[in-house]
């Protein structure tokens, strides 16, 4: 396991600070598992008569791994990082194309939300067919990023990944109003 000197002395990818594949599908229990031995290695009750360098360093090392954990945590955020260690930045105001088929099932998605905002069952219907729906795109993902390194459709498939995100959450929000 890295610990925070080593931190500093070589230039990690968030996976390798986690002793991680670089790829999408992670062990997400080994992930969470080197995190909590990172924080607890450079936690600030460890570093009390430490010198100010080493507590700066280990303040930057537990921020690192925090940012780091975060990101690999997140199968979008995933995504997107993985897709920039190849330089490929797939999430741009800019980079909003989409195919035709799935604008009209956003459309679909989006109608169906407003003609269910009242609906307590039809919201929790429409939110178990966004999540699978989810998950269908997580695993196109890992094929895309992990089997054929097809870099570009990953980035389609991560933009439309990161819309149901932002569909799923909207869902939640609106399913909170209700059950209040």
């Amino acid at each position: 396991m890295w610990m925070w000197r080593e931190f500093h002395s070589v230039n990690l990818n968030y996976f390798q600070i986690f002793e991680l594949e670089t790829k999408f599908n992670v062990d997400l229990a080994t992930l969470e598992s080197n995190y909590r031995k990172i924080q607890s290695a450079s936690h600030p009750d460890r570093f009390v008569t430490a010198t100010s360098t080493e507590k700066l360093a280990s303040m930057q090392t537990a921020t690192l791994a925090n940012e780091a954990y975060q990101t690999l945590k997140s199968p979008t955020l995933r995504a997107a990082y993985l897709l920039g260690l190849q330089g490929i930045n797939a999430i741009t105001e800019t980079s909003t194309a989409m195919p035709v088929d799935f604008l009209m099932q956003q459309m679909e998605w989006r109608e169906a939300v407003e003609d269910n905002a009242t609906n307590l069952s039809g919201m929790h219907r429409l939110l178990r067919n966004i999540k699978q729906e989810t998950i269908t795109l997580q695993q196109a993902l890992a094929d895309e990023l992990d089997a054929k390194q097809a870099w570009q459709a990953a980035a389609e498939t991560l933009r439309k990944l990161q819309f149901m995100d932002k569909l799923r959450e909207e869902i939640a929000r609106k399913l909170e109003i209700l059950e209040d």
